[in-house]
């Protein structure tokens, strides 16, 4: 690959199968320069956040990214690669969802309205697929929240600290929607699913039929088992609501108490530090993360919030809240007045119960994505589907893989019948410090490290009856990527040697 600026654009020529093509130089998820990531078969991958481009298309075929990437015309003669024009967005495709495509399939009738439940990364990432794919019929976004689509994640990291603005937040701008025909119905919770009649129900009365139906409700914030009822400094964080709440709370606080060391509570922490805020962190376990990265990477990461000033208390939970202190089973007080509980989601079940589907532990799907009722299909942190790879059911509460169940569950409600087989990967963020991590999380018995955590470079790989089963790297973005590579084609021995 190399990388250049074509009028003022930076572009990337890369050659597949003996043909130079110039697609888009930077990542159109957040921009990181796509020369630092790696060539795959006729694709390229983002160093950054895994995401992928189509090398000949510029298509995004996988989140987190929602848009291509520019095109452009090459020529090359005599040994010279030549850019010369970018090309025109392509046109959209006619449907690809015919009646001979579904007829194949028992009681499928072409889609001529769908229904997408939830306006997280999974619905954004299924209506946007469905329009690229060429589907032309209705389609209906519902989400309870008043907002336009947003990036999630942002919320406990960079918004939340203060660096990010809320025009960085919008998956995509409003006009998007209109353009492209997509009916948002924000603010709208839903109330009832009839299966029969093909039909969802809202509190405001509002009921959009469907051909086919998305759920992607995504998960709430699990709640203190304690009174917190009259406290007002006391917030979790899942919404956009909600982070602009915690803001607006932490302006005139000095002593912040979070309760719970999970990845939202400690992102938390690391962006309330750079508010100014005194900060304590309350968590039950011995050692921060210790079940997920190993004692390498989760004494890094301990150390590191301590050098930034971080508080633990450890081994221990909280007994009381009252307007100034929270009082922990241990006996201790903490001064606070801000306190910001992030101990863990759960699955948003409800519309997934009132359609009587099957659940255990989120909504069971198929390879496909689809639920045990035909023409229901689910996405995000809800779904849990087939893993090819351990041969168990998995679901996984990450971003990336909610965009890419959400495009992939897309596909299949028109008829293209993709399994979903990714590999999950996710990101967290520390102060200046990223950790990334492929493959899959827990019921690893042995680690292997290879580096230093401190050094900021470092490379873990997570083995499971002496197969390698995830891996998790700090400064090493191409390994990453070569790994999330190996992993997806069962390559397990070169994966150990690459690390």
């Amino acid at each position: 690959m190399i990388e250049g600026t074509f009028r003022g654009e930076r572009v990337l020529i890369a050659r597949v199968d003996g043909i130079a093509y110039a697609v888009g130089g930077l990542c159109t998820h957040y921009g990181a320069s796509l020369a630092g990531g790696l060539l795959v078969d006729d694709t390229v991958r983002c160093p950054l956040h895994h995401a992928c481009f189509n090398l000949r298309t510029g298509d995004a075929q996988c989140g987190p990214a929602l848009a291509a990437l520019p095109t452009y015309d090459v020529t090359e003669a005599d040994g010279l690669v030549q850019v010369r024009d970018k090309k025109p967005a392509p046109e959209p495709k006619h449907s690809m969802c015919t009646a001979e495509q579904t007829t194949s399939l028992p009681n499928r009738e072409a889609p001529r309205s769908i229904v997408i439940v939830g306006t997280g990364a999974a619905g954004t990432a299924a209506a946007e697929m469905l329009r690229r794919e060429g589907y032309d019929g209705r389609l209906v976004m519902i989400g309870a929240e008043k907002d336009l689509p947003y990036d999630r994640p942002n919320l406990s990291k960079d918004y939340l600290a203060g660096t990010a603005c809320d025009e960085w937040l919008p998956l995509k701008p409003k006009e998007f929607y209109s353009e492209n025909g997509i009916e948002l119905m924000l603010g709208q919770r839903v109330t009832a699913i009839d299966v029969d009649a093909r039909e969802v129900r809202t509190l405001a009365g509002r009921s959009p039929k469907y051909d086919r139906l998305l759920l992607a409700t995504g998960s709430e914030a699990v709640r203190l088992p304690i009174p917190t009822h009259g406290v007002r400094h006391v917030f979790t964080l899942r919404t956009l609501a909600d982070s602009r709440a915690i803001i607006a709370a932490a302006q005139p606080a000095r002593r912040a108490v979070v309760v719970g060391s999970s990845f939202i509570g400690l992102e938390v922490s690391a962006a309330l530090r750079a508010r100014g805020l005194e900060v304590d962190v309350v968590a039950p376990s011995g050692m921060v993360f210790e079940g997920i990265f190993g004692p390498k990477i989760s004494t890094f990461i301990q150390d590191l919030h301590r050098s930034n000033g971080v508080r633990f208390h450890l081994r221990d939970s909280v007994r009381a809240i009252d307007d100034t202190h929270v009082t922990l089973v241990s006996g201790k007080r903490i001064a606070a007045d801000l306190v910001v509980v992030g101990i863990g989601v759960r699955p948003s079940l409800a519309p997934a119960q009132w359609a009587h589907l099957r659940v255990a532990d989120g909504v069971v799907v198929d390879e496909y994505l689809e639920t045990s009722t035909p023409r229901i299909f689910a996405a995000g942190d809800i779904a849990r589907w087939p893993d090819r790879r351990s041969g168990d059911s998995m679901r996984v509460e990450h971003w990336s893989v909610a965009i890419r169940q959400g495009q992939t569950a897309a596909r299949n409600m028109i008829g293209q019948r993709v399994a979903f087989d990714v590999v999950p990967y996710f990101w967290s963020q520390h102060y200046d410090v990223s950790i990334q991590y492929v493959g899959r999380q827990g019921g690893w018995d042995e680690l292997v490290v290879d580096g230093d955590p401190a050094a900021r470079d470092c490379a873990v790989t997570y083995q499971r009856r002496g197969e390698v089963i995830a891996v998790a790297t700090i400064g090493r973005e191409i390994a990453s990527l070569r790994a999330e590579v190996d992993l997806e084609r069962g390559m397990s021995a070169a994966l150990t040697a690459a690390v």
